[in-house]
């Protein structure tokens, strides 16, 4: 089964500074048909204005991954962490028992447009923790590489559920082939750009919904990134 969910299907919120589209329910906007896929709970696409940001609010039992496409987050939370990520870092922060933090846009000028994903943990009252990492274009320049996963594995931020995540970057004759395990489900969401994947073409905001299928194959590019959640 494959489904492709077009951009403008998402939720949608303008607070003014802040701009935000919502792949499955959040908030005020509520989709009985899209409220998670297995363990993926939220892909949030925001724009925050310059020397805007989130004050500091609570979360718990949540594993919440920040991609940076453009400008810069400043993240500081309960546990002493405080940092400036930027595109290619990627950041994740599992709230476990309780935590707090609080996202800001530092720059006085440039606005930050960035993803805030939540993965529901496989265990409930794990201890709070904070994790980064940076992954070079080159290193996601026409392949998918590990950038999350349960066991760590390749240098990627360690998530407590059964999910790997992969970002990559495709243009022109750049092509990558996944092949998922039995009983395994595939959700691509492009970030930025075209690409063509199993025979659809999808643009920024867009995404596919793959379940019991042999393979995802990504080509035809044009300045695409991507992201690619493989999920029990």
């Amino acid at each position: 089964m494959q489904h492709v969910r077009k951009a403008h299907e998402r939720g949608y919120a303008d607070h003014g500074w802040l701009k935000s589209y919502h792949s499955f329910s959040f908030a005020d906007y509520y989709d009985p048909q899209h409220t998670q896929f297995g363990a993926l709970r939220v892909i949030n696409e925001d724009r925050v204005d310059a020397g805007r940001g989130f004050g500091t609010h609570p979360h718990r039992d949540m594993e919440i991954i920040s991609y940076v496409l453009s400008g810069e987050l400043q993240h500081k939370d309960s546990m002493g962490n405080g940092s400036v990520i930027r595109p290619g870092s990627v950041q994740r922060m599992s709230a476990g028992t309780g935590v707090a933090h609080s996202e800001f846009n530092p720059s006085p000028q440039e606005p930050v447009h960035f993803l805030q994903i939540w993965i529901i943990p496989a265990e409930r009252g794990l201890p709070p923790s904070y994790e980064e990492a940076t992954f070079s274009d080159a290193d996601k320049r026409g392949r998918l590489r590990l950038i999350a996963s349960q066991d760590g594995a390749n240098g990627s931020v360690t998530v407590h559920q059964d999910v790997r995540l992969y970002a990559g970057l495709f243009d022109g004759q750049e092509r990558a082939q996944y092949v998922p395990a039995p009983g395994r489900g595939l959700y691509l969401h492009v970030a930025r750009g075209k690409i063509h994947a199993n025979g659809f073409d999808l643009a920024a905001g867009d995404a596919l919904l793959i379940e019991e299928e042999a393979e995802l194959v990504l080509e035809r590019g044009q300045n695409a990134e991507v992201l690619l959640f493989d999920l029990a």
